[in-house]
């Protein structure tokens, strides 16, 4: 590790409030003061801040804003509640720290200085569904989200469904969702689903209201069925399915970029393709594969 010394002099564009509107402190007092914070070095863990089901009386204005205007600034500015919880970071925390998230715990808990208070995840996510609810509003189409008004804490994959609806639905985002689980017969199925597709082509409320099971099918993307040994592939109107050497690979009809779904494997040859596993009660195993296109359907 470096020296004080060479921090860069003078305030940053966050503690000047030129990055995204931030008016942000460090999270680290500066050289002048006390030499460490208490969060230690990298990898000192932090608890997470429990999630709030009713927004404070800001959040609610901010939506009273939307209303209003149509745009939300914050997450109109930022895609994901990790790239806003940077914009609220100082090169001193990662001097000091080291570790990009461990600062995004101490941001998300509130352990900065300035006048703006960080929203949390829940709020983030709310605020993005509800700009997504007016921008539909604006264009004429369905004016209600098919996870909006849904309490999906006790439920990890609808609820990362539900976060991810907005962005799907704008086709700034295409994400593919393998699931394993048991049919209702007993037989043990997986699959490669096209959320997208999937959601425009069905009704999704009976998935968030819990009313029917997300399981793969036959007709979506990939579907094999274990006590049967019965394997399907299908094109979408998104996804190319190649079955190789290398193993199932989903491309992108839209920007052309190949997904690989081995976990062994690098899921993209970019940033815009991320693997995510998500540990639930809900099915024997679920993961979701994130493909930012930020081209509109």
């Amino acid at each position: 590790m470096g020296d004080a010394s060479q921090l860069p002099s003078g305030r940053s564009p966050l503690l000047s409030g030129k990055s995204g509107g931030s008016s942000a402190t460090s999270l680290i007092p500066s050289p002048a003061g006390s030499a460490r914070g208490s969060g230690g070095g990298a990898g000192a863990s932090v608890s997470k801040r429990p999630s709030r089901t009713a927004l404070p009386d800001k959040a609610v204005a901010s939506l009273q804003q939307i209303t209003a205007s149509g745009v939300d600034a914050v997450v109109a500015q930022y895609a994901t509640y990790e790239e806003y919880l940077d914009s609220h970071i100082h090169p001193r925390d990662m001097f000091y720290l080291e570790d990009v998230n461990l600062c995004r715990q101490l941001v998300e808990l509130g352990c900065r200085g300035g006048t703006n208070e960080v929203l949390s995840r829940e709020e983030f996510n709310q605020r993005k569904r509800a700009a997504e609810t007016v921008r539909l509003q604006k264009h004429g189409l369905p004016k209600r989200l098919a996870s909006e008004g849904r309490n999906l804490d006790m439920f990890p994959v609808l609820h990362a469904l539900a976060d991810r609806e907005p962005m799907v639905r704008n086709g700034k985002l295409m994400c593919i969702v393998f699931i394993r689980d048991t049919n209702r017969i007993g037989q043990e199925v997986s699959g490669y689903i096209d959320y997208a597709w999937r959601l425009k082509t069905e009704n999704f409320e009976v998935y968030f209201d819990q009313r029917k099971r997300l399981l793969p099918r036959s007709s979506d993307l990939s579907f094999y069925n274990w006590d049967t040994q019965t394997p399907t592939m299908n094109h979408t109107p998104n996804f190319q399915v190649i079955s190789g050497e290398k193993g199932l690979l989903f491309k992108n009809k839209r920007d052309r970029k190949v997904i690989n779904v081995d976990p062994e494997e690098n899921p993209g040859d970019n940033s815009a393709t991320k693997r995510v596993e998500i540990k639930t009660h809900e099915f024997m195993q679920a993961v979701i594969f994130d493909h930012l296109t930020r081209q509109k359907i």
